[in-house]
């Protein structure tokens, strides 16, 4: 069956709860209320659909959002402008079936026309290795490492590998339409822009 990327409906968000505390060591558990509040400012918040059922998502950021996750603050000391993929699962019997890829296809679908690189983490811990190929293999480099605090863990220091990939299209599309892309219905991303104004860059 094939693969449907949409935006996440409201009425699903105890599903993407449970698929994301489910995901393993490779992404952080969330309650409900902290997705809730994801949900009303991510910029990108985007599920894989496969037979009827939610089978992965992906959340995403702008540089410029308010948004309070210390890796995020890492890069946006560092960089001016780029897009933040701040977590993304896919469920266990879905993996290694194209889930993943085809939200990062998506997303970087998003993100090319918007912003000149894209930026995640992946922590550095047994379980993990096949997050830094997978990121590895869609052309993510390590720019450093960080320490994030985490409450309820036996390590209460989780180290990640901060990770950044070049958006190629990104200088053209600026060059060739400046402030503001053509309003074609594919462009146009559906969630609302709940960012700050941008210094630099698109919106739709």
């Amino acid at each position: 069956m094939s693969i449907a990327i949409r935006d996440v409906r409201e009425h699903e968000l105890d599903s993407v709860l449970a698929l994301n505390n489910a995901a393993g060591p490779a992404i952080l558990p969330l309650d409900a209320a902290r997705l809730r509040q994801l949900y009303d400012s991510a910029e990108y918040f985007r599920v894989a659909e496969r037979d009827g059922a939610i089978a992965g998502f992906l959340i995403g950021f702008g540089a410029h959002a308010e948004h309070d996750s210390s890796n995020f603050a890492w890069f946006r000391e560092r960089y001016p402008d780029f897009f933040y993929i701040d977590r993304v699962a896919v469920a266990s019997r879905r993996r290694g079936g194209g889930v993943g890829r085809a939200l990062y296809a998506d997303v970087q679908s998003y993100a090319e026309l918007r912003y000149p690189q894209m930026a995640c983490e992946v922590f550095l811990q047994p379980g993990t290795d096949h997050a830094l190929l997978f990121h590895g293999s869609f052309g993510f480099r390590e720019v450093g490492q960080h320490a994030m605090h985490v409450e309820n863990r036996a390590e209460h220091d989780v180290r990640a590998a901060m990770l950044m990939k070049p958006l190629c299209s990104y200088p053209w599309v600026r060059d060739t339409y400046g402030d503001a892309l053509p309003g074609e219905p594919w462009l146009l991303h559906p969630r609302p822009v709940r960012t700050a104004n941008r210094a630099t860059g698109l919106r739709a």
